[in-house]
């Protein structure tokens, strides 16, 4: 397995304690699809693979609706995508993505996160060179499918890894899911073999992967790093956070 699997091994999104934070998360990314390609899932994969998603999440169609109709409304302020960099304590780096209608709101927020954690806040490009962007795509694990062979396949459309995965949901029941990284660049490609073939998509969007060697830290370090991390996701502008701390 390669780095994608144990990164995501240990990154497992607690879905259902933090439903609230997905449903904000996926409603300003699905506004902020619409705005870059329109309200028509046809011609628009970004919002198709978002739709998926939020339906797995089990989403309010009233939720999805609010978040469409934002982004037609001229009134709105438009949310946009803005990266943050920087160090907590210990010397980990810390790449923060955001969803804000308000940079000035949110990067004083994040500032202060950093500070009260003992960490700063730093420039564009200062921690950045150490994560690789990449586009993750989970489709349903399909009867007889041969991952190794489906690997093979998706390699031409630019996928770099392919996995399996056991998801639990809030009932605790167990199912199976396919797990794609590849390139940002090949998002669309992916997605178009997925849907060409009759996959069934559940979600699609982007991660970012450590690429450098991951710090280990005692308890107690990690505890202040995690409170700075816990710090970071309860604001409601933030979308990610992605850190080169290593996992327990």
């Amino acid at each position: 397995m390669g780095r994608a699997f144990e990164f995501r091994k240990e990154r497992k999104l607690k879905r259902w304690g933090h439903m609230a934070r997905t449903f904000t998360k996926l409603g300003k990314e699905i506004t902020i699809a619409v705005k870059q390609g329109g309200p028509d899932v046809t011609g628009n994969p970004r919002l198709r693979a978002l739709m998926a998603e939020a339906r797995s999440e089990q989403m309010p169609k009233e939720n999805i609706e609010r978040a469409i109709k934002k982004a037609t409304e001229s009134k709105q302020g438009d949310f946009k995508e803005v990266i943050y960099e920087g160090y907590g304590p210990f010397g980990i780096a810390y790449l923060v993505e955001t969803a804000t209608d308000n940079n000035t709101r949110t990067v004083a927020n994040v500032r202060s996160y950093f500070n009260k954690c003992g960490g700063s806040l730093g420039t564009s490009g200062s921690v950045a060179f150490m994560f690789d962007h990449k586009c993750v795509f989970r489709i349903k694990e399909t009867e007889g499918l041969d991952l190794e062979e489906f690997e093979l396949e998706l390699i031409d459309y630019g996928a770099e890894e392919v996995f399996e995965e056991t998801v639990v949901d809030k009932d605790d029941n167990e199912s199976k899911e396919v797990v794609i990284y590849g390139d940002y660049t090949s998002y669309g490609a992916i997605q178009k073999y997925i849907e060409d073939n009759g996959y069934e998509l559940v979600s699609g969007g982007f991660e970012q992967i450590p690429n450098v060697e991951l710090k280990d830290v005692t308890p107690e370090q990690r505890a202040t790093l995690e409170k700075l991390i816990g710090l970071l996701e309860d604001d409601e502008d933030v979308t990610n956070v992605y850190t080169t701390m290593k996992p327990e």
